[in-house]
């Protein structure tokens, strides 16, 4: 099957009319985005949108051949009006299937918000999951248990939706994962396509044609990971977002837990909270044996801040006298060793971090002591790690990788 996407957007499209928010006002020029609508082999338009038949001239196609015309999702205000030669848009029924004469077959597939999925098989065999805007398949039983060759997704809005896909295996390493959809809620450019990349989605302009089942190189997901920050840079939810689309997640907490500290208790909760339900969490310092574990799903590690208190205190590091007769050669083994987990794994891991040395001076020398270590230790971290972001005002700024 071939695909032309006619346009990528949000039915609002992007820039959202009079929006006068950032990300609207740098989407132009290539950046902007009309209302998703994709026309397959000429014949299947999914989603009408304004504008399609001027799209597709733009595109090089002609909806003159168009068999039927498809709609995902309700459409608030006045109803798009039928380019004449159409012939008339309607919904299938969730779980019923539709054959259309150019030879292709459509199924329908329930979501768990308004809309509708399409699950569409070409005469060449191969298969496509088109999913609404804000949707997500309504549990497991809706979509195929093989991969798909494609899926089109709203990523950033619903990456969940990919791991459910992910879980049941209809989405596999050679799917080829389209975000669709796309919102003013990620900026453009080289963000939008970084977070996207991190749920092993690509980005593509409006126009562009792609062939389901072609080769297609996968986004480069990098294995090692570490967000750097200051506090309350958004570090932690930018770790969390680069693993939300995987079906499982080890969310490991060098915290520990502190009883007594009802503000400590209402953190971990918000942390709790914005995490997928799917992910499990533990706590402990403990990092070796989990970075050895080749067979385990991600980690998300959180963070070696804590990690570093622990082992500075199982060193005896903070007192000068310990710290000169033996402390500073244990705590360094005990970072080396960390370390050399890191380098030796074979899991995805995204490792957090805080940035501490570009503030005030300790006024202790304890305290410039754990400055200097948590320094060293992210660099070493970070020499192992594909991949290094560092987090300022909420803003991602990619420093390797």
């Amino acid at each position: 099957m071939e695909l032309t996407l006619l346009g990528t957007g949000t039915p609002e499209g992007l820039p959202r009319p009079g929006c006068p928010c950032a990300a609207c006002a740098v989407s132009v020029g290539a950046r902007t985005r009309a209302a998703t609508s994709v026309l397959v082999d000429g014949a299947l338009l999914l989603d009408l949108t304004p504008g399609a038949v001027l799209a597709g001239a733009r595109a090089g196609h002609s909806l003159a051949g168009v068999r039927q015309v498809l709609l995902t999702h309700p459409h608030d205000g006045p109803p798009v009006e039928l380019p004449p030669g159409l012939p008339a848009a309607g919904r299938v029924p969730d779980g019923r299937e539709l054959s259309v004469i150019s030879g292709h077959r459509v199924r329908a597939v329930a979501m768990d918000a308004p809309g509708t999925g399409y699950e569409v098989t070409g005469p060449d065999g191969s298969r496509l999951l088109y999913l609404p805007p804000g949707g997500a398949p309504a549990g497991t039983n809706g979509v195929a248990q093989r991969p798909y060759d494609m899926v089109l997704a709203d990523v950033p809005g619903r990456p969940e939706a990919l791991a459910r896909l992910r879980a049941n295996g209809a989405i596999g390493p050679a799917t080829d994962v389209v975000a669709v959809h796309l919102d003013h809620d990620t900026p453009p450019g080289a963000e939008l396509e970084r977070r996207c990349a991190a749920a092993g989605a690509r980005v593509v302009p409006d126009g562009t044609t792609v062939v389901v089942g072609a080769y297609h190189p996968a986004p480069d997901v990098p294995r090692r990971t570490l967000v750097l920050g200051g506090a309350r840079s958004g570090k932690s939810y930018e770790a969390e977002r680069r693993l939300e689309s995987f079906p499982e997640v080890v969310y490991v907490a060098t915290s520990g837990t502190r009883t007594g500290d009802p503000e400590w208790a209402r953190r971990v909760g918000q942390h709790r909270e914005r995490r997928p339900g799917a992910w499990r969490t533990v706590e402990t310092c403990e990092l070796a044996p989990l970075l050895a574990d080749a067979a385990g799903p991600p980690l998300l590690i959180d963070c070696l801040a804590l990690w570093l208190t622990d082992a500075m205190d199982r060193a005896g590091a903070w007192d000068d006298a310990v710290w000169a007769g033996g402390g500073r050669k244990e705590l360094a083994e005990r970072t080396a060793s960390l370390v050399a987990a890191v380098r030796a794994t074979r899991r995805t891991v995204v490792l957090v971090s805080n940035e501490v040395g570009a503030g005030v001076v300790p006024a202790t020398p304890s305290g410039r002591r754990f400055r200097d270590e948590l320094g060293r230790l992210n660099a070493s971290v970070a020499a192992e790690c594909e991949h290094v972001l560092l987090l300022m005002a909420g803003q991602a700024v990619p420093l390797k990788g």
